[in-house]
């Protein structure tokens, strides 16, 4: 922060502190006197009004308890510009600049070994959080190097990883996954053996180390309103398996050859999908994410889809994500027996 806005916040707060004092006590001073009276404010909301008495003392006081608080506050903790308040500890160390020069520091983590005239004091959310985790990195990083260096498929057999494995997920996967992993409307199941991107587990750790985008372009432009009809008629009775609703009409031949020339390319001529752009396997049901019904089937064609699954790598980092791996990869396998 630079010196004007740091000088320009501080005395904003200063001022507006010493204002709400002079506020309180001058109001006070002007209504001590007076005795409870009868008379009201003169406004009235929904039949209720306001009489002309003094505050209680009791609101006062905590009034006044409130600001003597913010002024300790201000006084410990960062608040005031670039001050960082009296607090002691949560050190963080100027380390200079990386090859690239950009300024670098020494994590908290690696510095508690640092005599204290080469610390720079101040407490922060940031600096308590670096403490925190590492905190928890110190205790808890050796269990998941551990497992980091076992196979994915033999942390899959593992009760301990896979309890841990089903707290991460619910912690960083279940909102968009559901708690059970079965997915909801636009998001995967990951509770079956049928995978988008593939299912082996170094693909399940890829995916959720880099993430994955996938996109199928909008048709309808393309092939008109006759054709989305034909083709969603074609995928949900051929591939998919299922009757059309009762009283639609549509050319499942023209559809056909219309998948073929357009839509095979990712899919397959046979609708078996392809893992290498992320095209869904069309004879089973769970490729239909966005909802298999002739309607839906229709808007997919249509408008196309676009699907989005952030990298966990800079959020997880390698060691929580191979566990993570591990207990994705158990509940495909306990689908397939």
């Amino acid at each position: 922060m630079t010196t004007f806005w740091s000088w320009y916040i501080t005395l904003l707060t200063i001022g507006t502190l010493v204002a709400l004092f002079w506020l309180i006590f001058a109001t006070r001073k002007s209504e001590v006197h007076k005795n409870p009276t009868e008379q009201t404010m003169g406004h009235a909301f929904d039949g209720i009004e306001e009489y002309d008495n003094p505050l209680p003392k009791w609101w006062f006081m905590l009034f006044i308890g409130t600001l003597v608080f913010s002024i300790g506050y201000l006084v410990l903790y960062p608040g005031l510009g670039n001050f960082k308040g009296l607090l002691p500890g949560y050190a963080y160390l100027e380390k200079g600049v990386d090859e690239q020069g950009n300024e670098i520091v020494v994590p908290f983590s690696t510095q508690a070994h640092l005599p204290k005239e080469q610390q720079v004091g101040g407490w922060t959310g940031n600096h308590q959080w670096e403490k925190e985790m590492a905190r928890a990195d110190a205790q808890y990083g050796p269990i998941f190097a551990k497992y980091a260096a076992m196979p994915i498929e033999e942390v899959a057999k593992d009760e301990r990883a896979l309890k841990m494995g089903g707290r991460l997920f619910a912690s960083n996967c279940s909102v968009c996954h559901g708690s059970d992993a079965k997915g909801s409307y636009g998001f995967p199941n990951l509770a079956d053996s049928s995978w988008r991107w593939g299912g082996d587990a170094e693909t399940i750790k890829t995916t959720i180390l880099k993430g994955r985008t996938g996109m199928m372009p909008a048709q309808g432009p393309a092939i008109g309103e006759d054709g989305v009809r034909n083709v969603a008629a074609y995928v949900l009775t051929e591939l998919a398996g299922r009757e059309l609703p009762e009283g639609s009409e549509a050319d499942i031949v023209a559809g056909q050859k219309i998948f073929a020339s357009t839509c095979s390319a990712c899919h397959g001529q046979d609708g078996h999908g392809m893992a290498l752009m992320g095209a869904p396997n069309l004879t089973q049901p769970s490729a239909f994410i966005y909802g298999s019904s002739f309607t839906q089937l229709q808007q997919t064609i249509r408008y196309g889809r676009n699907g989005h699954m952030p990298a966990q790598e800079d959020f997880l980092g390698n060691d929580k994500a191979h566990l993570l791996a591990a207990y994705v990869l158990k509940l495909s396998l306990d689908d397939s027996e």
